[in-house]
């Protein structure tokens, strides 16, 4: 997988080397551009991850992002309206990560989204305790986390 990356980023710096133009959005071609020649051209079974899990990690990264401008949206008119809004509450977050390196990095995504914020790990590591701001339903709260943001996270680290 590591050799792919490489190769792919060889390929799109050669891509910016060829087209004489050092700009960003040029590299990002050039990276999507080895991607797929890459792809076509691998007939090893074992490299195919590299090509299932780049695609995976754009998607995390575009779902975040779409995530955290709504959580950053719905706290800023929260605080320039008259009338507050939030619903605080703590919810115990059963967890699927299991080892500590995706325990950490899903709480400081969850941390990093305005409005939540990781209190406590459970002594066992199986709950994650979350203070949320808009907490209207505690279920619902942690359906969207675990269809979400924690199964797309492990599609990716897995």
């Amino acid at each position: 997988m590591i050799k792919n990356f490489l190769m792919n980023l060889l390929l799109s710096f050669l891509w910016v080397a060829l087209t004489g133009s050092l700009s960003y959005s040029g590299f990002v071609f050039g990276f999507i551009l080895g991607f797929f020649v890459l792809w076509i051209m691998n007939k090893n079974e074992e490299d195919r991850r590299y090509f299932y899990r780049i695609p995976k990690i754009f998607s995390f990264a575009f779902y975040f992002l779409y995530q955290m401008l709504k959580a950053n949206i719905e706290v800023a008119y929260d605080v320039i309206t008259p009338k507050y809004f939030f619903k605080p509450g703590v919810v115990r977050y059963p967890l699927s990560a299991r080892s500590d390196f995706e325990i950490n990095v899903l709480s400081t995504l969850i941390s990093l989204t305005p409005g939540t914020l990781i209190l406590d790990v459970s002594e066992d590591k199986k709950a994650l305790y979350i203070h949320a701001m808009y907490l209207k339903s505690p279920e619902a709260f942690v359906r969207q986390l675990k269809e979400g943001m924690e199964k797309r996270l492990l599609e990716i680290l897995r």
